[in-house]
C-alpha cells in the first residue's frame, strides 16, 4: 500500500543484503484470522542452523541492521526474533571463531564486544514489541540477547541456561544484569554460576517466559515434552518438581523418539501479534520503553566495565575454556578445573603452559597449532 504522504526513511542504512539473518515481513492477521492491509511483522532469523545458530561477527552486525529496519519500519506491528531450524534459537557467541580468532586477543575482543553490546542495545531500544521465538537451545549469548526481548514464548523442547563460567567466560553480556529481574537473586545465580539447563516448563514456572507450547508429536498427536516432569507439581516429599528436567534413560528415549512440530508455536506466536495489533502503537511503544528502564539501567551501567574485563579474559581462563569447548572431543569438552586451581594457589603465572596442561588430552595438538601460533606464544608446537 503506498503512502499519500511522502516520508523519509530513518533506516541506518539502506539497501544492506543480509547474509547471515533473515529478515522477513510476514501479514498480522486480524481477530477473524484475516491479513491485514498495508501492515505486517518483521521476522529476524538468526542463520547459523549447522552451528546452533551461534553468532559470528558478521551475523552481529547484521542482526544490528535487521533491528535498526525493523525499528524503523512504520509499518512493522511487531518483531519476531528467532533462530533457523528446530534445534535452537541461539547458542551465544560462535565458539569455533572465538577458539581460532580470538582467544589470545583481548583487543579483538573488545572490538568485537562494541558490537556485542550495540546488539543488544538495538533489540532494548527498538520502537516496536520484540518477541523471542524460542525454537530450541536458548544457552549462554543467545539468553542474553533473548532476555532483551519483551516476550518469550517457547517449544516446550527448548532450554535455557549459561556456560560462561563452566566454557572460560563470565555471563556479564547482559545475563548478570537481567536474570534476576526475572527470576529472583538465587536462581538467578545457580543459573549464571552453576550452568545447569532449565527445562522450558520450569523457565516459564520461574517467570523467564510468558508462555511454553507443546512441540513434540508422537504416535498419539501432539505431547508435553516426556523428558520434563509436567504431570505432578511436588514429589512425595514435597520438593516442587514440576518442570524439572527426569533423569530416567525411558523419558529421554520417548523425546527423542517424538518428532518436533512447531506449528503449535507458530501459533502462538500469531495470537500475540494479533494482540498486539489491537493495541495503540505509541502507547504500547512507551509502555515498553518504560519497563525496559529496568532492563536498561543495569544494563548502562554495567555493559562497558563488563567489556573491556570480557576482552582482558581472553587472554586468561577463555584462553584454556574455548579450545577446549572447540576442540575436546565429546565428552571431554571442559578443562581440569582441580589442576587449574591447585596451580593459581601455588601463584603459577597464567600463561601458555598452564593452558595447554589443564586441557583435556584430546584438544591439546589442535590447541598448540592454533592457539599458540595466534597469541605469538613461544610454547614449541607439535
Amino acid at each position: 500500500m503506498e503512502s499519500a504522504h511522502e516520508v523519509r526513511n530513518h533506516e541506518l542504512v539502506e539497501g544492506v543484503e543480509l547474509r547471515h539473518v533473515r529478515y522477513e515481513e510476514r501479514p498480522v492477521k486480524d481477530r477473524a484470522g484475516q491479513a491485514v492491509e498495508g501492515l505486517h511483522q518483521v521476522w529476524i532469523r538468526l542463520d547459523n542452523e549447522r552451528q546452533l545458530n551461534s553468532y559470528t561477527t558478521a551475523m552481529v552486525k547484521e542482526v544490528i541492521l535487521a533491528f535498526r529496519r525493523a525499528s524503523a519500519d512504520r509499518r512493522a506491528v511487531a518483531v519476531v526474533f528467532t533462530g533457523a531450524g528446530e534445534r535452537a534459537f541461539c547458542t551465544g557467541g560462535n565458539t569455533e571463531e572465538y577458539a581460532t580468532y580470538y582467544a589470545g586477543r583481548p583487543t579483538e575482543y573488545l572490538q568485537y564486544m562494541r558490537l556485542f553490546n550495540d546488539m543488544v542495545t538495538n533489540i532494548l531500544l527498538c520502537d516496536k514489541p520484540v518477541i523471542c521465538r524460542v525454537n530450541g537451545m536458548r544457552v549462554a549469548g543467545g539468553q542474553e540477547i533473548g532476555m532483551a526481548c519483551d516476550f518469550s514464548l517457547a517449544g516446550d523442547h527448548a532450554t535455557f541456561g549459561q556456560a560462561g563460567p563452566v566454557h572460560g567466560s563470565a555471563p556479564d553480556g547482559g545475563s548478570t544484569d537481567f536474570l534476576d529481574l526475572y527470576v529472583g537473586y538465587a536462581r538467578a545465580a545457580e543459573s549464571l554460576v552453576l550452568c545447569q539447563p532449565w527445562s522450558a516448563y520450569m523457565a516459564a514456572r520461574l517467570g523467564l517466559v510468558n508462555e511454553v507450547v507443546a512441540v513434540h508429536r508422537d504416535e498419539s498427536g501432539v505431547v508435553p515434552n516426556p523428558s520434563v516432569e509436567t504431570a505432578r507439581w511436588v514429589d512425595e516429599r514435597g520438593r516442587v518438581v514440576y518442570g524439572e528436567l527426569k533423569s530416567d534413560p525411558e523419558a529421554r528415549a520417548a523425546a527423542r523418539r517424538c518428532t518436533i512440530d512447531l506449528a503449535p508455536l507458530d501459533e502462538a506466536v500469531e495470537r500475540l501479534v494479533t494482540q498486539l495489533l489491537h493495541t495503540f502503537p505509541d502507547c504500547s511503544r512507551k509502555t515498553l520503553e518504560s519497563l525496559r528502564k529496568k532492563k536498561l539501567e543495569h544494563w548502562y551501567r554495567n555493559s562497558e566495565t563488563n567489556r573491556s574485563w570480557l576482552g582482558l579474559n581472553m587472554a586468561t581462563e577463555a584462553l584454556a575454556g574455548f579450545p577446549a569447548f572447540q576442540f575436546g572431543a565429546r565428552g571431554e569438552r571442559e578443562i581440569d578445573f582441580a589442576k587449574l586451581r591447585r596451580a593459581i594457589a601455588e601463584g603459577r603465572p597464567f600463561n601458555r603452559e598452564l593452558v595447554l596442561e589443564v586441557l583435556p588430552e584430546s584438544a591439546r595438538d589442535e590447541a598448540r597449532r592454533r592457539v599458540a601460533a595466534l597469541a605469538g606464544d613461544p610454547v614449541e608446537v607439535a
